[in-house]
């Protein structure tokens, strides 16, 4: 019996057909270490996207405005290979500390930065971090966590997300008006800190536990970390593409494109490009929900900001709300459980998330009141929510001992290279619209969106029927 399957039976007195909780004794410090690195993500998260139009009119880097989202997100698909293969070999301990370390590092960077260029480095490092952090967060989770207990647990890190969903955005607005956007930066470093102190218990737990056989263990997939470098540089090539003039738009974009996808076909797996049922189409609805739902919403207090006046700290208030939506009906989708299925909760969710995209299109295009996008969000919030702890307990019933790394790394960067290449895109349109004027740069990007959701809403049906990994 695998060291995963002995810990789906459970041990001693338990009963395997009832698990402690994710909170019981045996996993208390797992779970808040764990939930306490998920919950800086997130604040760091949506600090950076509601200061993002503060940063990018002081460093004058309206230019890069989307690279600076779409950076992190391309360097984080480098460290989810590294993470993911690291972890197989030996574990997450190793990968999950130096993440945080790396993570550290990019915000000093950025949070000390003068300049655009300084500032994109920093924001290049932190995506090389956070990208492996997730990914060893989730190789804990698979090595800790009885399978009854994946739900929860991911619905728990969903929870992480409501503290910083009430008081993140608009503190940090209010942080960057009142003293600067650099100590929103410097700032999430002590939490970093904070977060680390709290884990080390969970790491001394998870040396306890048995890894791969030295037989089975997985070698060092140089091919696949050298993939992971090229989809990252044909992403950040994307992005500068903008700044080209002429048919060299074009040209350098759908080489970017066509490269990218070569790239990170190896990454993922077989036939996640064209929807296989099971696994491959859990991977690619991932990336498109997260393309979708991010290329969207990163425009979002930028549009409050340019076209409604809305300060730094008001226009992150439309993020809070989406967030308590998404933290909400993942709570409720964990206490849902097998009432709701994967594939029911995967066409309501991807509904949910196009709706709200199409209330944002109608807002920028119609200059209807502010308050239309503002409770649109909530509904895309609510259908993240519904989707993305499914999608993550999917991966895991799909995975066995072996590919447990390389099916959580596949995860996230179906999750970071989707959500990259939307900004990308994005970032293109609106630059291509300016000319136009007005709210029509934002009415682009918004429309590019929408057109993602309706391709997730036809994957949807298909996450069903696949194999599950054995116990």
């Amino acid at each position: 019996m695998t060291s995963n399957a002995k810990l789906r039976a459970g041990s001693g007195s338990e009963r395997p057909d009832k698990p402690p909780g994710i909170f019981s004794p045996r996993y208390l410090w797992v779970t808040i270490g764990a939930c306490a690195l998920v919950f800086l993500g997130a604040f760091e998260s949506l600090a950076v996207t509601t200061i993002m139009p503060l940063v990018s009119a002081d460093l004058d880097g309206a230019a890069l405005y989307a690279l600076a989202f779409a950076g992190p997100l391309a360097t984080g698909v480098i460290g989810m290979v590294v993470a993911g293969n690291w972890s197989d070999r030996n574990g997450p301990v190793a990968p999950l500390v130096s993440s945080v370390a790396i993570f550290i590092a990019g915000l000093l960077i950025a949070g000390l930065a003068t300049d655009m260029t300084i500032f994109l480095l920093g924001r290049l490092v932190q995506g090389l971090g956070s990208g492996a952090m997730n990914v060893a967060l989730y190789v804990v989770v698979a090595r800790i966590y009885p399978s009854a207990l994946h739900a929860r647990i991911f619905a728990g890190f969903a929870a992480a997300w409501v503290v910083p969903s009430l008081v993140g955005p608009f503190a940090a607005g209010v942080v960057a008006e009142l003293t600067s956007w650099h100590w929103v930066f410097l700032g999430v470093v002590a939490l970093v800190l904070i977060a680390m102190l709290m884990v080390v218990p969970a790491l001394r737990m998870l040396r306890g536990q048995p890894t791969t056989d030295a037989a089975l263990r997985p070698a060092w997939a140089l091919g696949m970390i050298a993939w992971s470098v090229l989809a990252a540089v044909a992403v950040l090539s994307l992005n500068l593409s903008a700044q080209l003039d002429g048919p060299m738009v074009g040209v350098v974009a759908v080489t970017a494109v066509i490269v990218a996808l070569a790239a990170v076909r190896p990454l993922l797996p077989r036939g996640s490009l064209r929807a296989a049922r099971g696994l491959p189409s859990v991977i690619l609805l991932r990336g498109l929900v997260a393309a979708a739902f991010f290329g969207a919403e990163v425009y979002i207090p930028y549009l409050l900001n340019d076209r409604y006046d809305f300060s730094a700290a008001l226009s992150g208030l439309a993020l809070t709300g989406a967030a308590l939506t998404w933290a909400s009906a993942s709570w409720l989708q964990g206490k849902l459980d097998d009432a709701l299925s994967h594939v029911r909760a995967m066409r309501i969710g991807t509904a949910l998330v196009l709706v709200a995209i199409l209330t944002a299109v109608a807002t920028a295009a119609a200059e209807l009141s502010p308050l239309v996008v503002i409770v649109g969000w909530l509904f895309g919030g609510a259908g993240m929510g519904l989707m993305y702890p499914r999608l993550s307990v999917m991966t895991l019933s799909y995975s066995s001992d072996r590919d447990q790394g390389f099916n959580s790394s596949a995860l996230s960067i179906g999750d970071s290279l989707g959500g990259a290449l939307a900004l990308a895109s994005t970032g293109i349109v609106f630059a291509a619209l300016t000319w136009l004027g007005g709210a029509w740069p934002f009415a682009g990007c918004f429309v590019l969106a929408a057109v993602v959701g309706c391709v997730a809403i036809g994957v949807a049906p298909r996450v069903g029927d696949g194999v599950r990994a054995e116990a």
